[in-house]
């Protein structure tokens, strides 16, 4: 195989200023095996990420803008980092120690990935980079978006030499206060603009949580046996689409799945085919569980090379806890609850493999 000198990041300053009026700042990362990977300062975003195949071709493999100010103008989280909450947390509020907070709905009444100035619409501070990592930090006040206390986040974007993106997210709080970081990068194996249902997957999960048409879980985790969320064993993402009244609330699959390896690094969790088989990725993480969204809704988000993309052009597996966890204290995961003696911490790889 054909292998390629490691060069020093790259860092990019672009003549369109973002709404602080400063420039976006976006990193290229490259590893010896070709593939090269770009992050954008704002949002701590996923910009880009082109694998070199056995056929001497590169497969863009994240769903993204023409260009920072454009993506702007999308509303789908596309490769941004999220928080303080990822996911949904119902009716925007939540009750910790005796005190009910009220936050900034985004989704009706309900509150979706933080807020509607989340952390994917913050600048990120560059701490350190070099050719294969980025760290960057962001410092959220007492009161922001409506959570309690003084938080300091860091995102760590890291390529290694096997085709791994490995995404850290740590944090840390002065007064307590529900903490769930994650990345929306959106992923479509073919490099091509078509429909993602055609990709084989497979989830390595035994249950999963149902939710209403607005995305909020009204009951407790259920089986995947004998339903349409059964991806214990690989199958395409068509076969089971829209076969039970749980995807059709929410046109298609956009649900948390509890994972098997509960939080082990070394397992495996998912493991995701492109429509021709010659491009496997694999997702590892150490958050209790995946939301696989189906891109259900991206309908009119502006492409990468042309127009808009279509619903079901891209799917997203975000590692996290389970939606509205703040809430639901008796579900079996990790108290996603952050005190001021702890650490957060919550680590993700994106291994992608040439067939």
């Amino acid at each position: 195989m054909q292998t390629f000198r490691r060069s020093r990041s790259v860092l990019k300053e672009t003549p369109q200023l973002a709404p602080d009026g400063q420039p976006y700042r976006i990193s290229t990362l490259r590893n010896a095996a070709g593939m090269v990977v770009t992050v954008m300062d704002w949002g701590a975003t996923l910009l880009s990420a082109r694998v070199p195949m056995k056929d001497a071709s590169v497969r863009e493999t994240l769903l993204g803008c023409p260009s920072p100010e454009v993506w702007l103008e999308q509303t789908a989280f596309l490769g941004a980092s999220v928080g303080r909450y990822a996911n949904r947390i119902a009716q925007s509020r939540f009750t910790l120690d005796g005190e009910t907070y009220s936050l900034t709905p985004s989704q009706g009444e309900n509150q979706l990935h933080g807020g509607p100035e989340g952390f994917d619409k913050r600048r990120w501070r560059i701490v350190r980079q070099n050719g294969q990592e980025v760290l960057y930090t962001l410092d959220s006040q007492d009161g922001d978006q409506g959570y309690p206390g003084e938080l300091r986040a860091t995102a760590h974007f890291r390529l290694t030499d096997d085709n791994r993106i490995s995404i850290e997210y740590r944090a840390r709080v002065d007064k307590p206060c529900p903490v769930n970081l994650t990345n929306h990068a959106y992923f479509n194996l073919d490099g091509e603009q078509n429909d993602v249902r055609g990709h084989r997957l497979q989830l390595f999960a035994e249950r999963y949580l149902p939710v209403d048409a607005q995305g909020i879980p009204r009951e407790g985790l259920a089986d995947v046996a004998g339903t349409g969320f059964d991806f214990r064993e690989p199958k395409k993402i068509a076969q089971d689409f829209l076969k039970d009244e749980g995807q059709q609330r929410v046109k298609g699959y956009d649900h948390a799945w509890l994972l098997d390896a509960k939080g082990d690094l070394a397992q495996p969790a998912a493991h995701v085919w492109s429509s021709d088989e010659k491009l496997k990725m694999t997702v590892y993480t150490t958050a209790p569980a995946l939301q696989f969204y189906s891109g259900n809704y991206l309908e009119g988000t502006p492409a990468r090379e042309q127009g808009t993309y279509s619903a079901w052009q891209g799917l997203a597996l975000e590692s996290e806890f389970l939606p509205d966890s703040p809430n639901h204290p008796e579900w079996p995961q990790p108290n996603c609850i952050l005190r001021p003696d702890q650490e957060y911490q919550s680590i993700t790889q994106y291994h992608f493999i040439p067939q």
